[in-house]
């Protein structure tokens, strides 16, 4: 593929991650205003948890599709697909007044969002032979984690001058504007989509809107009301007449948007990609729907769980069966299994620090949750910065000893961090730990995505970089659990050695001394990560036009 302006076209799709980064946080402070747009009262908070699990579940699920799919179209059509799916979902989200709308819109945005991350980073392997992709990747990495701190801080700006509401209508706005602008920077070969396609998604549009909508104008009208009018007693806006007549329209344009590419999509190993899909939303819906404080599962994980390994086991016979698996065989090997494991343990000591930093700021520093979450942004702050210095060291130093330093800063930190008690936030130390903890994991973010494209080939490099995003969602999740398990176990040792049960204040130290564990868990995790990290290979170098990756050279540009 080629670009007249390789850079201006990985900033449009760097943008359009950063996107899909912010939007998993942005309800976080517009949560409760939410809730009572689709009529949930505060009192049911527990029924508001998959408005950000559904789009996490979505963000996941997906990955491995994209990735394989990015490997068998033109990359750019998968940024511009994923990105009308992220609008798609974004207004589906604007307009719902009923949670389970307002929950599958979600669900929809995860979708498109998740797949512009390895679809980015296979473009950034297009575009920058190795030995030089390590900005490029650095850049994607730190828009990724920029997007995730900005998330509350664009959520909370645009509640000051407008409702909800507002944050998904601009999200749509920006997915439509990054759209063109990914047209523009990507040169020739995006051809024009056919008519009637377009016409049958423009009507299943329209339908959907008036549809979510009902604009009183129309619905209350005696003449024109009937098609708002909902079936039987059903109270849905989408079980009327013209919520069926939207959900055939948009059956029929995904049909007719299919003629002609159903060669491609059984290369894409359709069925694979529902088994490890299913798995993957198992084991997300599994912990991302428990209360970190207090338990290690959501309410279904014990049936999820079982559901989750049948699913990946069939996978398994699957992928021993079929003629193009959804993940080549012969790509998880080598360095990308090593990469892998790394990206797994920076999502484990990611998670921990993201999750357990503003608890023990609430514990001993501010009953406010807002004013606890703002001591976290000395941490993401960093991340960032150490992803763009990451980037640029790995062009010098290679990706085993850059992520391995990074996940060694990030051990100490760490270490430090699970020696904190009451008090030790408000000094200025706890400033310079969280920072460089944050810069530790963001160094090691382009040497895992870098190991991982070097050791696949040019016609894996997607699925290389879903895998690796996979990795580390995984371990964000699943991490989670394990030392939210450690912790509590700590929590009730010290609760059960106390001579008073009542003592506030014990009570407090006890609780204290959880969150001290899971840093202890996660300082191990960073531990072993940089010892993984260390294998991923020396600097790559330029010998006569071919490529050389330490000792060994290769031919592969």
């Amino acid at each position: 593929m080629t670009s007249p302006a390789p850079r201006a076209l990985l900033a449009a799709a760097s943008v359009a991650v950063a996107l899909a980064a912010a939007d998993t946080y942005v309800v976080v402070l517009a949560l409760t205003d939410m809730m009572r747009g689709v009529g949930v009262g505060i009192e049911s908070l527990q029924r508001a948890t998959p408005i950000i699990s559904g789009f996490l579940l979505g963000y996941v699920a997906v990955l491995p599709l994209v990735g394989r799919l990015s490997d068998l179209v033109d990359r750019r059509r998968v940024l511009l697909g994923c990105l009308a799916v992220f609008v798609v979902g974004s207004l589906v989200t604007a307009l719902a007044v009923e949670l389970p709308v307002l929950v599958g819109g979600r669900v929809v945005q995860g979708v498109g969002g998740g797949g512009l991350v390895p679809a980015t980073l296979a473009l950034v392997a297009d575009l920058w032979p190795a030995g030089r992709r390590g900005v490029p990747l650095g850049v994607v990495g730190a828009v990724q984690e920029l997007g995730s701190v900005l998330g509350p801080v664009l959520g909370a700006a645009v509640l000051v001058v407008a409702d909800w509401r507002a944050i998904f209508w601009l999200g749509a706005v920006a997915g439509v504007l990054l759209a063109g602008a990914v047209v523009v920077t990507g040169g020739g070969g995006l051809n024009r989509p056919r008519v009637v396609p377009s016409s049958l998604g423009l009507a299943a549009a329209a339908a959907g809107g008036l549809a979510l909508a009902a604009p009183a104008a129309l619905a209350t009208s005696v003449t024109l009301g009937l098609p708002f009018v909902p079936f039987g007693g059903a109270t849905s806006r989408l079980a009327t007449p013209i919520g069926i007549v939207a959900g055939v329209l948009t059956v029929l344009a995904l049909a007719a948007t299919m003629r002609g590419r159903w060669a491609v999509v059984r290369r894409v190993d359709l069925l694979g990609a529902l088994l490890v899909g299913g798995a993957l939303a198992c084991v997300v819906l599994t912990f991302a729907a428990a209360e970190p404080e207090r338990e290690v599962v959501g309410p279904l994980g014990y049936a999820l769980l079982p559901v989750a390994a049948l699913l990946a086991v069939l996978y398994l016979v699957h992928h021993r069966r079929t003629v193009t698996p959804l993940v080549p065989r012969g790509l998880v090997r080598g360095r990308l299994v090593r990469a892998l494991a790394t990206s797994l343990l920076v999502g484990v000591a990611l998670v921990a620090v993201v999750v357990d930093v503003p608890l023990l700021a609430r514990l001993v520093l501010t009953t406010d949750q807002t004013e606890a979450a703002l001591v976290l942004v000395r941490f993401l702050v960093a991340v960032p910065v150490g992803a763009l210095a990451g980037g640029w060291a790995l062009r010098h130093l290679g990706p085993g000893l850059v992520a391995g330093a990074g996940l060694g800063l990030t051990t100490v930190g760490l270490a430090a961090m699970s020696t904190w008690g009451v008090g030790s936030l408000e000094q200025w130390t706890s400033t310079v730990v969280l920072a460089a903890t944050g810069l530790g994991i963001g160094l090691a973010l382009a040497p895992v995505n870098d190991a991982a494209l070097a050791e696949s080939s040019e016609d894996t490099h997607g699925a290389a970089s879903a895998l690796v995003v996979v990795a580390r969602m995984v371990g964000m999740v699943v991490g989670l659990a394990l030392l939210t398990a450690v912790g509590l176990h700590a929590y009730y040792e010290a609760v059960a050695a106390l001579p008073d049960p009542t003592d506030t204040e014990a009570l407090r130290e006890a609780a204290v001394v959880q969150v001290s564990s899971v840093f202890r868990g996660a300082a191990v995790a960073a531990g072993l990560g940089a010892v993984v990290a260390l294998t991923l290979g020396r600097a790559v170098r330029r010998v006569d036009g071919l490529v050389a990756h330490g000792a060994g050279v290769t031919g592969r540009e």
